[in-house]
């Protein structure tokens, strides 16, 4: 299925136990990071990074980190694993924002381009309340399409894939239940709507990367989504499984307090 269609619904789900400690976590975090738009809190396993404590960071790091998530990973990617990134993206009920249809790897520093993503339900996401979507099989040419600006106030990502790329009417809902997860490539098109229902869609979602590929850190320092500023070639990344073959750098971002010195968010 993943071959196939680019992306797969994990046959395992979260422990209820472990599901609560998240959901935990994530109120936690919406907690101390009001003033930060709640569908771009990016890298919560770093800390400081969105401005919550480096005890919580660790707590979201064991979170992206889990041996039996891992294991799916490595069905998909091989054993040598880069966790490289990861997001909390938050759609309020009723004011939610849309994502409009891209490839993630229209926007990340990776050589060569190889990503899997890993996205954990919070809460039910289901076509009412803004569940992603995606175009099956758009991942098989291994190619990025022509994006074109399309920024604007109600949407997450400010790039959008050019519509001759894609058929809109094959698109397919990723419907997941709270503690269900989804794996998707990173040549997957896909994207979803804005939140209009009574009920929040909250998910974690983890990059994971081979460690054949490099994460190149010449990319321009300054990037941001939805308002949010961080840096890419600054952001320290870790080895969670295998060897490093690729030469890639352990080093960039990584400080006394558990992989980043406390500064400030632009510091991801």
């Amino acid at each position: 299925m993943y071959r196939r269609d680019g992306l797969i619904v994990a046959p395992v789900a979260l422990p209820g136990t472990l599901l609560d400690r998240m959901r935990g976590s994530l109120d936690r975090l919406l907690e101390n990071s009001a003033d930060i738009a709640p569908e771009s809190l990016i890298c919560p396993h770093i800390p400081n990074g969105v401005r919550h404590p480096a005890s919580e960071a660790r707590t979201w790091f064991e979170y992206a980190t889990q041996p039996f998530i891992l294991d799916l990973v490595e069905q998909v990617i091989g054993p040598d694993i880069v966790l490289w990134g990861s997001q909390v993206f938050c759609k309020p009920a009723r004011k939610g924002r849309e994502v409009p249809w891209h490839q993630d790897g229209e926007y990340w520093p990776i050589r060569p381009l190889a990503t899997c993503s890993v996205w954990i339900a919070l809460d039910d996401a289901t076509p009412e309340n803004g569940c992603m979507r995606f175009i099956p099989g758009s991942h098989a040419a291994g190619s990025l399409y022509a994006h074109h600006d399309a920024a604007r106030p109600d949407r997450v990502l400010g790039l959008e894939i050019d519509a001759q790329a894609y058929d809109v009417h094959t698109a397919r809902d990723d419907v997941l239940m709270a503690g269900q997860m989804s794996l998707h490539d990173v040549f997957l098109i896909h994207g979803s709507a804005a939140n209009r229902s009574e009920r929040r869609r909250a998910g974690f979602v983890v990059r994971y990367m081979p460690a054949t590929s490099r994460y190149d850190r010449s990319v321009p320092d300054s990037q941001t989504q939805a308002g949010v500023s961080f840096s890419l070639s600054r952001r320290p990344i870790w080895l969670v499984r295998g060897v490093d073959r690729a030469g890639n750098d352990f080093v960039t971002g990584h400080g006394a307090d558990f992989g980043l010195v406390p500064r400030h968010s632009d510091d991801l």
